[in-house]
């Protein structure tokens, strides 16, 4: 009997995957980045063919090493909030429209002016926001800009269906993948795609997302999974009830499973599933933040962390990652990044700890909400994901949450996360949570420094005012630009 697990993440800079035994061994590893390019201002976009021309290679290496025959059931989680324009063969029209575009922010206000709040949380649940990456915005936004693709277009699809389609042939998404457009019956809601004609008509079909859609090409079924922030948060640890996680890696992501909710506002709450009710707050520059500085300062990411480590106690200016906007616990997408309290002997170190703080705050800012959201202190917080790869970035973040950090051994969340999915579907699991339990080893641990509360404290009282005192002035100068 076939008793492996396959987990596939389709992030947004690479595809990770990787074969596992029932007790959490990983018996072979895949990744490999893709590129990603900005044509004009505010846009943002990748070629799909990367994706899949990655995810064969996943699979062609797991097949020489002969480990997919005994592959029981595959998963596979993307990015969301990113969309693929396909005709009816499934062909894309179109580079794909990653979840950082923010072109149709301009349709984004249109649509979110024709539904009221209240209107939102008798649908939706929660008054989730019509923004720039929001599936209808972006249909507008083709259906105005790009008319000929729109009228070829016969789905718009996620990643991972899209992806999906590739592997089985078979046509199918999941309610939570699809925030803002399904309800409290986890069914569409006609009264918000009604907002764009020929909306209704151009989305998959929904399933559960531990339901199986046949076996792929020579290779075994999958289940049709969900989105990456939930997976890689259920994979970091939070598929257990009050139980906080943090995930980092182009963006950081941190959740509690709760079923208290109390409607704090910036707070992603997903409709329970497999058991679990998330509270989830994705900030929008996370690792992103950490690339662009290597990427301006014309250094590695080691030499990044390097030069950090070497200077522990120096005079760092304040940065915001607000680098493309903002996602929780703000939604903003007209905010921008800034340093502020620059001095002329600040150097590279002092910049790169900046970098390193300023993302920390931004997933205090979050924390905060989450807290708030699910009624509940985090006495300490599962970790995983690429950006816990650094030992002075984690204690900066222990730090600046104030919050022991305990990182698992087995960092890529978002596989681990897939692969605990295609345990639940293929009947192995009852339950995630008992999937996850071979997954639960932690190799590292961050404590706070008690002698760095008071500093921090302050500084995100500063943070805070900053992004407030901010807020407008990216909007205006980007409006200077030609």
């Amino acid at each position: 009997m076939t008793d492996l697990l396959l987990g596939t993440d389709l992030g947004t800079t690479s595809v990770k995957a990787g074969v596992f035994a029932r007790d959490g061994t990983q018996l072979a590893r895949f990744a490999e980045n893709y590129p990603t390019t900005r044509p004009a201002p505010g846009m943002c976009e990748q070629d799909p063919a990367d994706w899949i021309r990655l995810i064969d290679a996943a699979m062609n290496q797991f097949r020489a090493a002969g480990l997919v025959t005994s592959v029981r059931c595959g998963a596979l989680t993307s990015q969301v909030n990113t969309h693929v324009f396909v005709d009816r063969t499934g062909r894309p029209l179109r580079p794909a429209i990653l979840w950082q575009d923010t072109r149709a922010m301009p349709e984004a206000r249109e649509l979110n002016a024709r539904i009221t709040d209240a209107e939102k949380i008798a649908l939706l649940g929660a008054p989730i926001p019509i923004d720039a990456s929001h599936l209808l915005a972006r249909m507008l936004w083709v259906q105005r800009n790009e008319p000929e693709i729109w009228e070829k277009t016969a789905y718009v699809l996620l990643p991972k269906d899209y992806a999906l389609l590739h592997l089985t042939g078979e046509l199918a998404t999941d309610a939570l993948s699809n925030i803002g457009l399904v309800g409290l019956d986890g069914n569409y809601v006609s009264a918000i795609l009604g907002l764009v004609p020929g909306a209704m008509e151009r989305i998959a079909p929904l399933q559960s997302m531990t339901s199986l859609v046949g076996a792929s090409r020579d290779g075994p079924p999958f289940a049709v999974a969900t989105m990456d922030g939930w997976v890689g948060l259920a994979g970091a640890g939070a598929c257990r009830e009050n139980a906080f996680a943090y995930l980092s890696g182009t963006s950081e992501i941190l959740g509690l499973s709760s079923h208290t909710v109390t409607h704090e506002p910036g707070v992603v709450v997903f409709a329970e599933a497999q058991g679990q009710r998330l509270h989830a707050g994705p900030t929008q520059s996370g690792g992103a933040s950490q690339q662009w500085f290597c990427d301006v300062a014309g250094i590695a990411i080691p030499v990044m962390a390097k030069l950090v480590e070497d200077n522990p106690l120096s005079r760092a200016p304040l940065f915001l990652p607000q680098l493309a906007g903002e996602r929780a616990p703000v939604w903003n997408a007209d905010l921008r990044g800034a340093f502020l309290g620059l001095e002329a002997g600040m150097q590279t170190a002092e910049f790169a700890r900046a970098v390193y703080e300023g993302v920390a705050l931004s997933a205090r800012h979050v924390l905060g909400a989450l807290e708030a959201s699910g009624d509940l202190r985090a006495t300490h917080l599962t970790c995983a994901g690429g950006g816990f790869r650094s030992d002075v970035w984690g204690q900066i973040r222990s730090d600046v949450l104030g919050r022991p950090l305990q990182r698992l051994a087995l960092a890529e969340a978002g596989v681990v996360g897939a692969a605990c999915i295609a345990a639940v579907a293929s009947g192995l699991s009852e339950t995630l949570a008992q999937a996850h339990v071979p997954f639960s080893e932690s190799d590292r641990e961050w404590e706070p420094d008690p002698n760095r509360r008071a500093f921090y404290d302050d500084l995100f009282e500063i943070y805070l005012e900053a992004l407030k005192t901010t807020e407008g002035l990216g909007k205006r100068l980007a409006a200077l630009r030609p």
